[in-house]
């Protein structure tokens, strides 16, 4: 019997609509011939799936099956692409394990670091992974905007520290827009971060591991049309993506390199994404870790898959049968 694949996808936060894209893209991109494939959208205490573009029913959360007709289906396997909570800061990741369900991406811990984009940047540089200059701020904290000014310089950019896809993220040219930015930022998250900006081009590079092989894949250069890579260009095609890079074969392997590196630093598990700011002295700066990156056709992972030769299809094959094995 074919085994039973569940494409995880929804989440609580404004990624929602991301994360349904990207369970399409999987939907597509899965072999059907090998698996039986359902899309469960988890929305707040609502876990449904999708039997039919009619039908959906509902998750029993005790085991994580459904009932249809009087048939009762078991999912092996999960394939987690919740951009935000609870599928990309650990949650959902503890809710898999305590049920035994093998699941497509990074355990627990890694989830959890990685979501907080400071506490990860924190634990990175003590490995002397370089990134920008920062501070981090909860909602309790009195934030001294003249001691953040002397220490960060302008511009700079003030964003939440956990979430994603750019909400809430400022880009903070003077004094006088920092309490708003702090406010925006605020709005996404309990916990803030304000970062150094570093004048330089944006790389992006993914990679996945099996039991039986490490692949990195070539490096994506964004170039986006905004002043920063924001939700508009992320999502709405204001910005060009160019994979393989526009750079030497030298710098290429570095950000490869460097991404398998904190890959093994952080015990990533299935496919991650790794951003980075390479400044005018070819210095790479690590801007954060994707450990659920997006998974539509125009993704940056397929585009790096497809500039590797690779056949996604074939990829996500690998790591299925990587954790059913």
């Amino acid at each position: 019997m074919k085994p039973n694949i569940a494409i995880v996808c929804g989440g609580d936060s404004k990624e929602i609509e991301v994360s349904f894209r990207s369970a399409e893209g999987l939907y597509g991109f899965i072999d059907k011939n090998r698996y039986n494939l359902f899309i469960v959208k988890i929305i707040g205490k609502e876990w449904t799936v999708e039997i039919s573009d009619k039908k959906s029913a509902c998750i029993d959360k005790n085991d994580f099956s459904f009932t249809h007709n009087g048939v009762k289906t078991v999912f092996d396997f999960a394939y987690i692409t919740i951009h935000g909570t609870p599928g990309e800061n650990g949650i959902l990741q503890g809710y898999f394990e305590l049920l035994r369900i093998p699941y497509s991406c990074c355990g627990v811990l890694a989830a959890a670091l990685t979501f907080d984009k400071h506490a990860c940047i924190e634990y990175l540089n003590s490995f002397d992974i370089i990134s920008a200059d920062s501070l981090a701020f909860t909602k309790n904290d009195e934030i001294d905007i003249d001691f953040v000014s002397q220490v960060i310089d302008f511009p700079c950019f003030v964003k939440p520290s956990t979430g994603g896809s750019s909400f809430g993220v400022s880009k903070v040219k003077s004094q006088k827009d920092m309490q708003t930015a702090i406010d925006k930022a605020f709005a996404e998250s309990d916990k803030i971060m304000i970062e150094e900006f570093i004048q330089g081009k944006e790389f992006t590079c993914g990679m996945y591991r099996t039991r039986e092989k490490t692949v990195v894949f070539p490096v994506s250069e964004v170039v986006p049309k905004n002043d920063f890579f924001d939700y508009d260009a992320k999502y709405n095609g204001a910005v060009e993506e160019i994979t393989p890079a526009r750079i030497t074969k030298k710098l290429s392997k570095e950000i490869q390199e460097q991404t398998e590196e904190i890959y093994e630093l952080l015990n990533c598990k299935g496919i991650i994404r790794i951003d980075y700011i390479v400044d005018k002295d070819n210095q790479i700066n690590l801007l954060e870790v994707n450990t659920t990156p997006g998974m539509t056709q125009t993704s940056f992972i397929p585009q790096q898959v497809r500039a590797a030769g690779l056949n996604i299809t074939d990829v996500l094959t690998e790591i299925i049968e990587n954790e059913l094995s």
